[in-house]
């Protein structure tokens, strides 16, 4: 009886492995939009009404910032994509092959906001500059920044 019970645990233990090894890592892989892996993280804003947190995707490397959040139909109102550029410089944007509406939050070394991009059009290959020196941009849902009352000198 002890060796069936351990037998059928056992097969409900493998079961399980086998399906977290092929289940998505995030939401956007779990809809096929996801074309490479990036790291999560964790990002702050503080502003004038409070501490908000965000999970962040991380495109650290060329081509994660070349892919950014193209192809993506939704993006949790807590969920984001911080793009380090690991210099300072102006910050030159898009929205190619991206269908929804972003903030892009450009952000210096010190981590203070430089300059916001509110309300982003979809699909649109227009420049969108941080019009100041950054060093990141945290990119997030049209309508965070004015739902969370940010503005440049926030951190």
């Amino acid at each position: 009886m002890a060796r069936a019970r351990y037998t059928a645990l056992r097969r409900i233990l493998l079961l399980f492995m086998s399906l977290m090894v092929c289940m998505p890592s995030s939401i956007g892989e779990a809809l096929g939009q996801q074309d490479m892996f990036f790291e999560r993280s964790k990002a702050s804003i503080v502003t004038y009404k409070g501490k908000f947190d965000f999970s962040v995707e991380m495109a650290l490397r060329r081509e994660q910032h070349a892919q950014g959040l193209q192809h993506r139909k939704y993006l949790p109102p807590t969920d984001g994509m911080l793009f380090n550029f690991h210099e300072d410089r102006i910050v030159n944007m898009w929205m190619k092959n991206t269908p929804i509406s972003l903030d892009m939050i450009f952000i210096d070394a010190k981590g203070t906001i430089v300059s916001i991009v509110e309300n982003t059009e979809p699909f649109s290959l227009l420049n969108i500059s941080s019009g100041r020196i950054a060093r990141a941009v945290l990119e997030v849902s049209g309508g965070t920044a004015q739902r969370i009352g940010a503005k440049a000198g926030d951190r």
